[in-house]
């Protein structure tokens, strides 16, 4: 929903209906994830895809449908892959898409979320999207950490279930659909729950600040980190020099990321990448990075020789084995990369691949399925 929320608040405001189809669900190869939207304006405007092009036509009467009749739909669209050509679902895979209408009367809450989501305040949406009671359809509840709801979803015990699994999803940064009883059993079956976790953007560290660093900047941006770059050297350390980056911060790089872990603000989803490749700072810096609790990735540039001296550095700071084997040393993958620019596509390749458990390998040369799911 995150991408077509501007769109979807402008006609809101306007007071107008809007037809919203969003992934709740994913098997397969499916071509988007969770959480992905599609809306279907008054004016049978399309903005958004639940599918990459697959199955948007199906969803997009089906939402107009929803828009008119006012009851929302839960549908799966996906055959096998022999199949698939003559249904649109190209690729295979399989999708639950729920289907509602939006206005200012069925979802009332919908401008404060946006402002939590503006804001960067964590914000969960969860919504009943399958019951055997249809009156509990589209009921939502909107959460956020440290605050009651003030709204239900029919009873207590639901509500309760509901709001403590939806602060689990805000705390990782994910979309999921929970299974309950119908009354909110936590071993039933009968209600699924969408819960739509708005959590701040995933932070990337980029320590030094020399020109792959700002390609890496770049990239980072461009994949929805908030981005800081660091150096202890405020002549390099400039905004003017990295326009990309949400924040450039002159301090010894150490110390900043100490300050950020006793801060509470590094979190399982961060990823950190050391592209000093000097001792007096990447070493202290290391130390650091490879004792945080539980970090997305730790990378570290240089040439096999700085590793190997890095290492051998590392070791005598008192830094283990363990510790260590956390360290991606050199940075990236081996695409060959020689620019800055390629470089930085590399360094952010291995980042995905450790994200999603992918090989790095090209897909021509593997067997079974190319999406994996979330672990």
């Amino acid at each position: 929903m995150r991408d077509v929320l501007p769109e979807l608040l402008d006609w809101w405001r306007a007071g107008e209906t809007v037809g919203v189809g969003t992934v709740v669900a994913t098997f397969q190869s499916a071509p988007r994830p969770a959480g992905a939207s599609m809306l279907v304006g008054p004016d049978d405007t399309a903005v958004g895809s639940v599918s990459g092009g697959c199955v948007e036509g199906a969803v997009y009467e089906l939402a107009q449908e929803v828009v008119a009749e006012g009851t929302p739909v839960l549908e799966r669209y996906g055959v096998s892959d022999d199949d698939a050509f003559a249904v649109g679902l190209t690729c295979g895979g399989i999708l639950d898409v729920y289907v509602e209408k939006v206005s200012r009367e069925t979802f009332p809450e919908l401008e404060e979320v946006a402002a939590d989501i503006e804001a960067g305040r964590p914000v969960a949406l969860a919504t009943v999207i399958e019951h055997p009671d249809p009156a509990w359809l589209g009921r939502r509840l909107v959460v956020r950490p440290g605050e009651p709801t003030g709204q239900s979803l029919g009873s207590a015990r639901a509500d309760d279930a509901v709001h403590d699994d939806a602060l689990g999803l805000l705390a990782s940064g994910h979309n999921a659909t929970l299974t309950y009883g119908p009354d909110g059993e936590r071993r039933g079956e009968g209600m699924r729950v969408f819960v739509w976790a708005f959590a701040p953007k995933p932070r990337m560290l980029v320590f030094g600040a020399i020109d792959f660093a700002a390609a890496v900047a770049r990239v980072g941006s461009f994949l929805g980190y908030h981005v800081t770059v660091c150096d202890a050297r405020p002549v390099f350390a400039t905004t003017s020099r990295f326009p990309e980056a949400d924040e450039v911060v002159v301090d010894w790089p150490h110390r900043f990321l100490q300050a950020e872990r006793d801060a509470g603000r590094i979190d399982p989803r961060t990823v950190i990448a050391v592209l000093t490749h000097d001792p007096k700072f990447d070493v202290p810096l290391l130390e650091v990075a490879l004792r945080l609790p539980d970090v997305a990735y730790v990378g570290a540039m240089g040439s096999r020789r700085t590793h190997d001296d890095r290492l051998a550095r590392l070791r005598e700071a008192g830094v283990s084995e363990e510790e260590l084997a956390r360290l991606s040393s050199p940075i990236g993958l081996d695409l060959g990369a020689r620019t800055p620019e390629e470089t930085a596509i590399s360094i952010a390749a291995e980042i995905i691949a450790g994200r999603w458990g992918g090989s790095g390998e090209r897909l021509m040369t593997t067997d079974g399925r190319i999406h994996r799911d979330l672990g």
